[in-house]
């Protein structure tokens, strides 16, 4: 089965895999799903958490409301991921940053485990759910290891109250997030887009910057999705068995 994989990728990619010096890798949900990782999106007004659909419980707006409630849905997730490993998808991935030259991972998960695999200099485009940040000063805290079941944490600098460090709907991103995410796609020579359509803007971009700039673009995904016409090459199949084929010589 891997050698038929392998057999697939054209002779474009695996010279690029042998000689690109700058490389760009999208990741989305698709990664994360083979380690376990929930999406919680589901169609319509499904509900997710006490009778809360996804994009409520997750929004500015009951930010702002019931930040409790915000946290003990957060806290609920992590719990969920705590015991989660990378696959050999982010294992792939994280060693490709020593073979080329110039590599820019770009993710728009929040789990962390393109980082537990090893992965440095992480553009997160929709944050991390193992951190959080100070709505009064700023800063940023690392709570992997806190443990809050009610209420709303407290900021360990000036005592302000704590909020998920991750974009939630209604939220612009990380200030600087896309702006590095594009500067990397208009320099590199090959873009991967793994795990995600990438047609929700500004995600959808990046692609979009890297083809205009010569980049040869890549797809892998279980099948086709919207962004498969706009690529040069689509490889269908699981992140996790097609990546780490890709670290071949």
């Amino acid at each position: 089965m891997q050698a038929v994989m392998y057999s697939a990728m054209s002779d474009a990619l695996r010279e690029l895999l042998r000689s690109a010096k700058n490389v760009v890798v999208l990741t989305g949900a698709g990664v994360s799903a083979e380690s376990g990782v929930p999406t919680f999106r589901g169609g319509g007004n499904t509900t997710v958490w006490k009778g809360m659909p996804f994009d409520v419980i997750s929004s500015a707006g009951m930010l702002e409301r019931d930040l409790a409630a915000v946290w003990e849905w957060f806290n609920y997730r992590r719990g969920l991921l705590a015991s989660l490993k990378p696959n050999p998808a982010h294992e792939a991935i994280a060693s490709w940053q020593d073979k080329f030259s110039e590599f820019a991972l770009v993710t728009q998960n929040i789990d962390g485990l393109h980082q537990a695999a090893g992965s440095r200099h992480v553009i997160e485009m929709h944050g991390n759910i193992w951190r959080a940040r100070c709505f009064d000063c700023g800063t940023r805290h690392d709570v992997r290891e806190l443990k809050f079941d009610q209420g709303v944490p407290s900021c360990f600098d000036c005592g302000g109250h704590l909020r998920p460090d991750v974009v939630l709907f209604g939220e612009m991103l990380p200030t600087g997030a896309f702006e590095r995410a594009a500067a990397a796609a208009q320099h590199c020579e090959l873009c991967l887009v793994v795990g995600t359509s990438a047609v929700v803007y500004p995600a959808a971009a990046l692609p979009e910057i890297a083809r205009a700039a010569g980049a040869y673009v890549v797809e892998v995904n279980p099948e086709r999705t919207p962004l498969s016409d706009s690529c040069d090459e689509v490889i269908t199949g699981k992140a996790g068995e097609i990546l780490p084929l890709l670290r071949r010589d």
